[in-house]
This record gives C-alpha cells, sequence and structure tokens, in this order.
C-alpha cells in the first residue's frame, strides 16, 4: 500500500509538469534509423503493446536483445513512462539509472530519480540513499541546457524541477547529516522558487513546515523565523493536521514571547506571504533574571510566597538576590511540602512545582532535636500551613542549582531549627442533656 501511494504521489507530480509530456525519441527521426531489420521489427513490437506489463516485459527483452541499440535512449525513457503506469517504483527508478548511464545530464531521469530515492530516504532515514538523492539533485541543479532546446522551454522545465532539488538536498542536510542550518538555506532556496499561492499546498506547504522546524533545531535556533513558518504552515494545513501543528506554534510562541497574546495577529500576517516582513517583530519573553526583579520589586518581598522567593534566589541579579536574603536570612518560615528524603535530623522536602515534578528537593531542614521513629514521616508526606500539621524552620543557607537541558534554576534553600507543629483538633463540645422545665415536670 506504501508503495501504491507513493508511485501515485509520483504520477500527479508528474502529470502537474507538462514538460515530460514531450516527445520521445523513434525510430523514424531523421536523426536516428535502425538499420537492422530485426532490431527495427523488435522495436516496433515492443512500442506498439498495448498491455503495460507485457510492455515492460517486451522492452526489457529489447534492451537485453540489443544493448547497444541506438534507440536504447528512447526505449528506457518509454520504459520509465511505463513502469511508472504499473506503480512500479522499484522498476521505474531502475529504468531511469539505466537512462543516466546512457544521457547523464537527463532531466527527467534526474528528477524521477530524486524523487524516489528521497521517498526512500524519508522511510528508511538510510544515510546512503539520502545522500544519493542530495547527488543527484545537486547534479540536477548543475546539468546545461540541452542542445536543440529553447531559453523558454529550459526555463520551462527548470521551474519544474529546481524547487525538488532544493528539497531533496535540504532534507538529506536534515535528516541524515543534521546540518540545520545547510537545510534552512536549501528550504529558503526552495520556496523562493515558488509564489505564494504554490506553497499554501502539495510540497512548498510541506517543506514550509520542515523549515519551521529546522529553525528550532540545534544550531540553527531562531525561534521568530520558527515561528512564522509555523504559523504559515497551519493556515494552509488540512484540518486534521491543524491541531498538530498548532501545537508546536503555540509551544514556540509560548517559549519565545513569554504568552499566546499577538499570536493571532502573526497568524494573520503569514496567512498573506511566505516569507516574514522585514518589519515583523515578535517580543522576546523576559529573561528570568528580568522576572525576578520584576517580582521582588512588586510588593513587601517578605510576603512572596516560597516559589516567588526561590525563584528570585536561582534566577535575580546578585543585587536582587542579596536583597531578598538580607530579608530572609534568621527568619521562620513555613515549608509546605512534598517529604523528598527524611531521617531522624534531617527532612528533604519539594515545595515548588518544578520540585515536585522532578521529585527533587528545593528545601532541606535540619531539626532542632532528633525525631523519634514515629514521628519521622514516610516519603512523600505532605506538609501543610498552620494551623494543619507543618513544618518550620529559619532560614540558614542557601546554593543555587543551575539550569540544564532539562531543568531549570533552582535554589537549595537550608533552614534550621526545624519543628514539626501538629495540626491542632479543635475542642468536641460536651454533650449536656436539658433539664426538663417545670411545665414538662410530672
Amino acid at each position: 500500500m506504501m508503495k501504491k501511494k507513493l508511485i501515485l504521489a509520483f504520477v500527479m507530480a508528474l502529470a502537474s509538469l507538462s514538460l515530460f509530456s514531450a516527445p520521445m525519441l523513434r525510430a523514424q527521426d531523421s536523426t536516428i534509423t535502425i538499420k537492422d531489420p530485426a532490431e527495427y521489427n523488435n522495436y516496433t513490437s515492443a512500442m506498439g503493446q498495448s498491455d503495460p506489463k507485457a510492455k515492460a516485459s517486451s522492452l526489457e527483452s529489447f534492451l537485453k536483445a540489443y544493448p547497444n541499440s541506438v534507440v536504447k535512449a528512447a526505449v528506457l525513457d518509454v520504459l520509465i513512462d511505463t513502469y511508472q503506469g504499473l506503480q512500479d517504483a522499484d522498476n521505474t527508478l531502475g529504468a531511469a539509472s539505466r537512462l543516466l548511464q546512457v544521457d547523464p545530464n537527463n532531466m527527467k531521469a534526474i528528477f524521477i530519480s530524486v524523487f524516489l530515492k528521497k521517498a526512500q530516504c524519508g522511510k528508511t532515514s538510510d544515510a546512503q540513499t539520502c545522500d544519493d538523492a542530495a547527488a543527484l539533485a545537486r547534479k540536477g541543479l548543475l546539468a546545461p541546457k540541452p542542445a536543440g532546446m529553447s531559453a523558454d522551454e529550459w526555463k520551462k522545465l527548470t521551474t519544474g524541477t529546481y524547487p525538488a532539488f532544493h528539497s531533496a538536498i535540504a532534507f538529506d542536510l536534515a535528516v541524515s547529516k543534521k546540518d540545520f542550518k545547510g537545510a534552512i538555506a536549501e528550504y529558503t532556496a526552495e520556496l523562493m522558487l515558488y509564489t505564494d499561492a504554490q506553497t499554501q499546498s502539495g510540497p512548498a506547504l510541506q517543506d514550509t513546515l520542515l523549515l519551521a522546524k529546522a529553525y528550532s533545531q540545534p544550531g540553527a535556533v531562531d525561534l521568530a523565523k520558527s515561528i512564522w513558518f509555523y504559523a504559515r504552515a497551519w493556515n494552509f494545513a488540512p484540518a486534521s493536521y491543524k491541531p498538530t501543528i498548532e501545537k508546536s506554534l503555540e509551544y514556540y510562541y509560548r517559549k519565545f514571547h513569554g504568552g499566546l497574546d499577538g499570536l493571532d495577529d502573526i497568524k494573520a500576517q503569514s496567512a498573506l506571504t511566505t516569507f516574514p516582513p522585514g518589519t515583523l517583530i515578535i517580543k522576546p519573553a523576559k529573561t528570568p533574571a528580568e522576572f525576578a526583579h520584576d517580582a521582588l520589586v512588586g510588593g513587601d518581598p517578605a510576603k512572596l510566597n516560597l516559589g516567588d522567593k526561590e525563584f528570585i534566589l536561582a534566577n535575580g541579579v546578585k543585587e536582587d538576590a542579596d536583597k531578598l536574603w538580607a530579608v530572609l536570612k534568621d527568619q521562620v518560615t513555613p515549608v509546605p511540602g512534598i517529604v523528598i528524603e527524611a531521617t531522624d535530623s534531617v527532612l528533604k522536602v519539594a515545595v515548588t512545582q518544578d520540585a515536585k515534578d522532578a521529585k527533587v528537593a528545593d528545601f532541606i531542614v535540619n531539626m532542632k532535636k532528633p525525631l523519634t521513629e514515629k514521628e519521622i514521616p514516610a516519603v512523600g508526606f505532605a506538609y501543610k500551613i498552620p494551623p494543619a500539621t507543618a513544618l518550620v524552620g529559619t532560614y540558614d543557607s542557601y546554593t543555587v542549582v543551575p539550569a540544564t537541558d532539562t531543568a531549570p534554576a533552582a535554589a537549595l534553600i537550608v533552614l534550621r531549627d526545624g519543628e514539626v507543629q501538629l495540626e491542632k483538633k479543635k475542642p468536641v463540645p460536651a454533650h449536656t442533656t436539658a433539664k426538663p422545665s417545670a411545665a414538662h415536670k410530672p
């Protein structure tokens, strides 16, 4: 089924390029004459077959019997079309490869070979297949105009093939080489050969999406451009693909901008043109240090929640972190969070959501006096804010844990004189029996 879909797509691609309907060489050509009557009869018999399978078999037999025939290129050309009609990708590619041995610059054979090898590359990610597709594509970009072909015909030919060649080179660079900068250059060269209308569907739309992805990859990150091309692809993608594309679009927009405000405007602009205008500006999100500063100056530092305090200590510039720590040092605080590790003298607790998700402690509480065996909490126990059962301690020191590829920066805060304050139960009112009134006395 995959092969049939591949060939069907290939047939549709060729159908859109009238350049491949050009007349093929025939035995009657004034420049080519088959002198051997037996060879001529076999040639005309094979070419005249109406059943595609019989025709393919007859043409193969002719090539086997006459490997050096003057019409070998013409026969291979027809054989390509015949296998294509049979939806036989392997033999179509084989015939194209043989035609290139006879006519190394044959644009039709190059195009077909690039198309099919790129499809194989996408299916298997085989490095050699990907490289072969790219090498043939580069060959196609450098192929000279055939003698006798007009400039207009050559322009029509290259207009139909050059975008596919750039696409194959880009695909090889991205998939096989992980050279995303190189892939971006090739995808850009490809899309520049299309009109804006042509990039709204087909291979150009697909490569618009791949260009968006390339701009988000290591060594080539430009999230503003990634956002633009994701938005462009989202605008014209089939309905069933829109949710997946939008998920990536929103992720990178939020990562770059800090929120989704303004995204609808980007979507609207990208629907009008393939490439972003020079005036496009997507305001980047504040840096963690800027967020930390805003949180610190936005109110009373002592009244910030623990998560904000930790964020400022971990991400703020030294001046802001020092200012906050001067307020916190030696102050008593509750530590609402999940127990990660516990001994009789030290409780390690995850307080912020990031720490809870990662199951790592961001607060270490050194107890004022050892806990009894029964008092040591189980891993996973949740301390809350008084008057519920709470863990309290006094700010003593902290260290900053730098950000990694998988986790943001954090502060590991150490408290001393830790104590557990048990929840205070409200006394249950004593049950009393009302004395009967005098009116009810017997």
